[in-house]
This record gives structure tokens, sequence and C-alpha cells, in this order.
């Protein structure tokens, strides 16, 4: 098996450059994920935050996961289930409006940190958008000026533990899905693993890297690209033994963005095969259809858009 893509950020600063920027390229027409070292974020910073998270998890999240398992009986399931997810999380929004002072049982250690660690991936998830436009022919700022709206982009991070599963067959961390969003920059466990994405139709592991930020590409990526990048089916796979953490931070587009494929990637065949829309209009069908494949999700909205 070909081996993951990782990207060293540094060696964009050197005679590396462009063997960087080409791996960067085939990681988002290939995999639609790459895992990044070297990103400027330290990891003293990335250590305490797995600390505090850890801790936050033990202390006001685990009794609660614990009542809704035996709650819904789901300890000792038969069968396969569908509609939920072994998963226990709550969201954090940073951008266009912060709600961290609402979210309730956090320490005011915690939320300041979390705040500044936000702060730097918005940062990070600005210059990855850039490097994406750069290698596929847009203009710099092409893609944060198309996720801007009047309110500027969305930004929020899924803090999550994947707790022990005694039936990680018949019930799933989260069940396979395409991101709705633009890009997606992932904290990991380095110890547990259980992420996984679909290539060339074999599920293959996300490996877990000390440090590391994983990072995949959203729909309307795609849209924008008319289809040169992809995002890519993952899923998390419940593990028996140890519990792992998961901290996504999803830079989207803010509510009334239109996305629309990028006028300079179209070829004259290829006019009309993604649709243009609200990225509002495109999150209330996605709400509905998360675990779906993603294409009836682009056709529903093309459909709307040829109806108007």
């Amino acid at each position: 098996m070909e081996n993951f893509p990782l990207i060293n950020l540094e060696k964009l600063n050197g005679e590396e450059r462009g063997a960087t920027m080409e791996k960067i390229k085939d990681a988002c027409e290939n995999w639609g994920f790459f895992e990044l070292v070297n990103h400027g974020i330290s990891h003293e910073l990335l250590d305490t935050v797995e600390r505090m998270t850890k801790d936050h998890y033990k202390k006001s999240m685990e009794e609660r996961f614990k009542e809704m398992v035996a709650e819904k009986e789901l300890e000792g399931v038969k069968t396969e289930v569908n509609n939920m997810d072994w998963e226990s999380t709550f969201f954090l929004r940073h951008l266009p409006t912060s709600n961290i002072s609402q979210i309730p049982d956090l320490e005011d250690e915690y939320r300041n940190l979390m705040k500044d660690f936000a702060g730097k991936l918005e940062k990070l998830a600005e210059e990855l958008l850039d490097l994406l436009c750069e290698n596929v022919g847009l203009e710099k700022g092409y893609l944060k000026k198309a996720f801007h709206g009047s309110k500027g982009p969305n930004f929020g991070t899924k803090v999550s533990n994947y707790p022990p599963c005694p039936t990680p067959d018949l019930i799933k961390g989260l069940r396979a899905h395409t991101d709705a969003g633009g890009i997606i920059l992932l904290f990991q466990d380095d110890k547990v693993s259980g992420l996984q994405l679909l290539k060339d139709g074999e599920w293959i592991d996300v490996p877990p890297m000390r440090h590391s930020i994983v990072i995949n590409l959203g729909d309307q990526i795609e849209v924008i690209t008319n289809g040169r990048y992809k995002s890519v089916m993952h899923r998390v796979i419940a593990q028996t033994d140890g519990t792992r953490m998961s901290i996504a931070s999803f830079y989207n587009p803010g509510n009334d963005a239109v996305i629309y494929p990028a006028k300079a990637l179209l070829v004259e065949k290829e006019q009309g095969v993604y649709p243009g829309f609200v990225f509002d209009d495109y999150m209330k069908l996605y709400a509905g259809m998360k675990f779906q494949a993603k294409e009836p999700r682009f056709e529903a909205m093309k459909a709307a858009a040829e109806a108007i």
C-alpha cells in the first residue's frame, strides 16, 4: 500500500518547496487527506490541549457517556447499530462569534487554552487554503474570499472522545461520511487509533502520530475546484481498549456564502458538473443525508437550482 501522505511544512521555506507542493497536490487529488508535521503550532501547546481535554472528559463527560450507554442498552447489542455513534462530544464555535464562554463545565484555563489553540488553527487553515489555491491555479486568497460571505467564515471545533467499546463490529465510533464544509484540521490521539479513510474501495488507517495535525478536505473544496480535489469518505472504528481523543476544527464557508466551481477551472465540457448554492442551504440538506454518499447531495442542490 502507498504510504499515507506526510507533509513537512517547514520544507516550503527552502529548496524542497516544489517537491513539497507536489506532495500536497497529490494528497488533495488522490487521498483527500494528509498529515502535517512542523506546522508551526508548538508541541507544548498541543501537549497541554491533550492533557486538559482528557482531564475534562474524565471529570465532566465520562459518567454521562456511561449513563447514556446504560439507558440505551448499548452494552449488550447483538445486531448492528446504524442510527448512532459510540462517541462523547461537545462543540466550540469560534467564528463568526464565539460560544466558548457559554459552554458549561469548562474550567477558565481550558476555555482560554482552546481560544488560543483555535486562533493558531485558524491561521494554519488560511495558510493551507492559499497553498491549495497555488496548486490548483487560483489566485492567492480565492478560497478565503469564496468562504467569506457577509460575516466571514464559520469556524468551530468538535471535541470528541471515543471510549472503549465492547462490540466495535456492531457499533461505529463514527459512521462513514464526507465532511460538508471546507478544510478540516484534526489533532488526534497518538496512541489509540481508529480513524480510517476510503481509498480505491479499501478502508485505510490514518496513522496516529505525536504532534501532527491531520488535514482533510470537505465537499465545498470539491465543488470550488470542480472536482480536481475530492472530499473522501472516512469513519472512526471504536476500539475495545483505550479512549481515543479527537479534536477536529472545521474552517467552513459563512452561512450566506455562495459556493460554485471557480470559473478559472471550468473547461467547456465540464460546465455544470457541480451546482452552485448558498452554503447554509447545503448544510440543511446535509443534516439529513450526512451518512450517505455525497453525490445525491450535489444532485439535489443542482435540481433545486434548476427548479428556480
